[in-house]
This record gives C-alpha cells, sequence and structure tokens, in this order.
C-alpha cells in the first residue's frame, strides 16, 4: 500500500491517494478541489481509480468529487448521515465562497461498515462533530487513519459550522478513535500528520 497527499483548493485541503501497489487500483479521498490536475496525476502514474471517499460534505473536500468521478466512471461515497450537508450550500458552506454548490454521494455507508475496494479493507467510523455525518476511514492492518476534520495534529475540527458540535466532536474522537493502537498513522484534512498515540497524549482539546 501507498499513501500520496496532494494539498489542494484555496484551505489547503488534504487530498489523499490510496494505492494498491501491487494492482495499481487506487482510491481517491476528499478531492476538494483541482479535479483535472488529479486526474492528470492519475493517469501519469497509470493508476486505476476505484472510488471517490469522502469524509464529509464541505465544499473544500467534496468539491472536486463529482468531476473526477465522471472522468474515471467511479462512485463516490459518504456516510448516510451526510447526505443533507453534501446537499445544502448552506451546510456545506460552499455558499461562504461565493458558489452555492449542491454535491452528492452515490453510495452512503454506515458506522462500522467494512469497505472492500481496490483490494483493501477499510471500516467507517462515523464520527459526528465537525458534521452530522462526518466519518473516519480507517485500514486495520495498515495501521492507518484518514481523520477528515475530526481529529487535526494537536487539534480537532472547528464545531461552528451548521450541525457542529464540540462535544460531540470530542465524544467521537474518544471513542472511536483514541480506541485505536497508538502506532496508528493519522493523516488529517489539513496539516501535518501525526499518531493516535500521540494525540492521547499530547492533543489540548482532548
Amino acid at each position: 500500500m501507498k499513501i500520496e497527499q496532494y494539498c489542494v483548493g484555496e484551505v489547503a485541503t488534504n487530498c489523499y491517494f490510496l494505492i494498491n501497489d501491487e494492482t495499481k487500483e487506487m482510491l481517491v479521498i476528499d478531492p476538494g478541489d483541482s479535479a483535472k490536475m488529479l486526474a492528470e496525476k492519475i493517469r501519469q502514474k497509470n493508476l486505476n481509480p476505484q472510488a471517490v471517499l469522502l469524509t464529509h460534505g464541505h465544499f473544500d473536500h467534496a468539491m472536486g468529487a463529482e468531476e473526477l468521478a465522471e472522468i474515471f466512471g467511479i462512485k463516490i461515497y459518504a456516510h448516510e448521515a451526510e447526505k443533507s450537508t453534501l446537499e445544502q450550500p448552506g451546510r456545506n458552506v460552499s455558499s461562504m465562497i461565493g458558489r452555492g454548490e449542491s454535491y452528492h454521494a452515490d453510495v452512503f455507508v454506515t458506522d462500522k461498515e467494512v469497505l472492500k475496494l481496490a483490494g483493501m479493507e477499510i471500516q467507517v467510523l462515523h464520527t459526528p462533530g465537525h458534521t452530522e455525518g462526518g466519518c473516519c476511514y480507517y485500514l486495520e492492518q495498515e495501521k492507518v487513519l484518514f481523520s477528515g476534520d475530526t481529529l487535526f495534529c494537536q487539534s480537532v475540527g472547528r464545531t461552528d459550522f451548521p450541525g457542529g458540535s464540540m462535544s460531540k466532536i470530542v465524544r467521537s474522537i474518544k471513542e472511536k478513535l483514541l480506541v485505536l493502537p497508538d502506532d496508528v498513522k493519522v493523516y488529517p484534512g489539513h496539516m501535518d500528520l501525526t499518531t493516535i498515540g500521540g494525540e492521547r497524549t499530547g492533543n489540548p482539546f482532548l
């Protein structure tokens, strides 16, 4: 397994390529912008996209998803509780940048569901707090977690947008993420990589 990181959009969102080294199948996590650039990177590397995974529906994570999915004929996945956030500009906060866009997912997943995509097993962890249907994607064998805007390096996601709740995000992190092994690598939606152990001992919000 290989992970590549691309910083996209006006608020520096981390988009990730999750690549199966053996088959060249891959998943795109949170393509928040720059769909054409991401598509060109995929072609240059001769990769075979299987799906787009969204951690949540805010514009800076979802804006490039539909275009990328159309280019490669693949489906977009999101948590079932995130449908209204995706669809409503006031909730996906695209209205804040004057775009007023609506997004969608083709497949709605549930908490603890295990996705078998690109030759990998990925567990969905529903982590409300940043948004109502925010989720993280956990690869147990590889000890990798894609945390979206739930957990950051020494911080947590902001909770002042529609559907946000500080009590919920802290509970989500403590009950769903801090129970994972300390050496799990955390790939967040913004800023630097971290580990579960590092956040357990050093995150001031927890």
